[in-house]
């Protein structure tokens, strides 16, 4: 086999970085994105929509791309969102074919099926990817999804990996996720108690590594085994929850929304009412990564590591069948 020679979009971020100096160990790495940090390989500064993307493949000449960059906190520029999740994810798609890229290795999002209330209780890859027009993240990951099946079709010699990550929680978490859960409560609008299913962040970056190395292809949710509810980690927390009614919380976000006072829309309320719930099965039978950490195991490092609250999984320890619609989830009420 050729010498694997891998370039990171979004390289400086949370994941790209860590994954970076991994692959960096063993093959050829460079990096892209448009803040400068200090890698343990070599990291250009560019836009992913430039069109010198393909000359900096072509000069390098990459065999592996694992194009991580979008825009994951919610804003009010809509038009800026899409062009970097969307349109630049086309310019990399196009930059591989023009340069002759052998392999790609893309995250999407569980958010692509949608938060949605008809949503099966365990999602898998062959369910529909819906997303919701409210959510740029969510209806961008459907739209490059969309995009990456256009392009299986028309450019097949491209070899793709897709990965679709639930929420991802590790020692230095700090995101919008992780943020639900470091205040004196936990939030369930409506009292819905929507499961949530986490992946440590080395298991992110274990697959990708894993899928890199073995040149793989296919689809595949990247979650921990088994799910948590909100009680159930309010409990594990010692928090208590709230459950404010649906259409009060709206009205809160939007007062805050039309102030100014933050970013989140009162129709994103969906996001903690529905949660999409992915089933890991194709990720360890077909792809052959066995996540090392399950739901409850990753959440109780993230408790303890980075709440600074002492947590052990023992309790939260969440199984199911590889049948989804069998599947039951602890804590879950009756």
């Amino acid at each position: 086999m050729s010498e694997r020679r891998v370039l990171i979009t979004g390289a400086a971020g949370y994941v790209g970085g860590q994954l970076g100096a991994l692959l960096s160990k063993e093959m050829t790495v460079v990096g892209v994105d448009i803040q400068k940090r200090e890698t343990p390989f070599p990291l250009f500064v560019m836009d992913i929509c430039d069109d010198a993307l393909v000359e900096l493949m072509r000069a390098e000449n990459i065999t592996h791309v694992v194009h991580l960059a979008s825009v994951v906190s919610p804003g009010r520029d809509r038009a800026r969102e899409y062009r970097i999740d969307v349109e630049g994810t086309r310019n990399v798609l196009d930059a591989c074919v023009a340069a002759g890229v052998e392999h790609l290795t893309l995250t999407s999002s569980g958010a692509a099926y949608g938060y949605h209330a008809d949503n099966p209780a365990w999602l898998k890859e062959g369910d529909p990817l819906r997303g919701n027009p409210e959510f740029a993240y969510s209806d961008h990951k459907r739209l490059v999804e969309e995009m990456l099946a256009e392009y299986r079709e028309r450019h097949p010699q491209l070899k793709q990996l897709i990965f679709r990550p639930c929420s991802i929680i590790g020692a230095t978490t700090n995101s919008k996720i992780s943020n639900l859960f470091a205040g004196t409560s936990i939030l369930d609008p409506g009292g819905h108690n929507s499961p949530f299913v986490f992946i440590w962040d080395e298991d992110v970056i274990g697959a990708i590594e894993y899928g890199v190395k073995q040149g793989a292809s296919g689809i595949y949710n990247l979650a921990g085994d088994g799910a948590l509810t909100p009680a159930e980690i309010a409990r594990l927390l010692g928090k208590p929850v709230r459950r404010p009614p649906v259409w009060m919380l709206k009205a809160l976000l939007g007062i805050s929304f039309n102030l100014h006072l933050g970013n989140v829309q009162p129709a994103q309320v969906m996001f903690l009412q529905y949660r999409p719930v992915l089933l890991n099965t194709r990720l360890k039978s077909e792809l052959g990564y066995q996540p090392k950490k399950t739901s409850a195991e990753a959440f109780a490092y993230f408790a303890s590591e980075a709440l600074g609250i002492p947590v052990t999984a023992d309790a939260a320890q969440v199984s199911y069948p590889d049948t989804a619609d069998e599947t039951v989830v602890e804590g879950q009420p009756a």
